[in-house]
């Protein structure tokens, strides 16, 4: 004997056929349903360009640092060389002042020469940097074509690479 199928009565048979599918709501919409989430997002829109636009105006105004950085890679490679360092170093005094030039402007910088210079670079400047390119900038300014001390040549890179990366140029 097989299963016995299950026998429904006609009454409930017309009542499942006459059945149809649950009617589903539309998908709720993801755009906000007052205008205060409108405004909250138009002020937050115009933030992010804000900070953007200031990011990209720093970026801009320290493109000079970036290209003094660049040059300062190719000096170093002049000072590491013995035959060449006396040129090197005096490459990098040039390029100070081209960075100084560069951060603050001809008219307040192109007469700075000498005791003035190294003040200038210590004003704006970190602390041991400036100690160091005092020492170099000395030297070269009153000992000419002589060889500078050792240890002032080996600190001398440095020194400009921080002082281009850090020095504070008042707005």
């Amino acid at each position: 004997m097989g299963p016995a199928t299950p026998t429904t009565d006609p009454m409930t048979e017309i009542a499942l056929r006459s059945l149809r599918d649950i009617a589903v709501p539309p998908p709720v919409s993801w755009m906000p349903q007052t205008w205060g989430w409108a405004v909250l997002a138009a002020i937050l829109l115009v933030v992010l360009l804000v900070v953007f636009l200031r990011w990209l105006k720093a970026y801009r105004a320290n493109a000079y640092r970036r290209e003094a950085l660049a040059q300062l890679a190719e000096i170093e490679e002049k000072i590491r060389d013995p035959v060449a360092r006396g040129d090197g170093l005096r490459e990098l005094a040039a390029l100070l002042k081209r960075v100084m030039l560069a951060g603050w402007g001809r008219p307040a910088v192109a007469e700075i020469a000498g005791a003035a210079w190294v003040r200038f670079l210590s004003e704006h400047g970190d602390e041991k940097a400036s100690t160091a390119l005092e020492r170099l900038l000395d030297d070269l300014e009153y000992h000419g074509n002589a060889e500078p001390p050792p240890d002032v040549v080996d600190q001398a890179v440095p020194a400009a690479r921080s002082w281009i990366g850090h020095h504070h140029v008042s707005a």
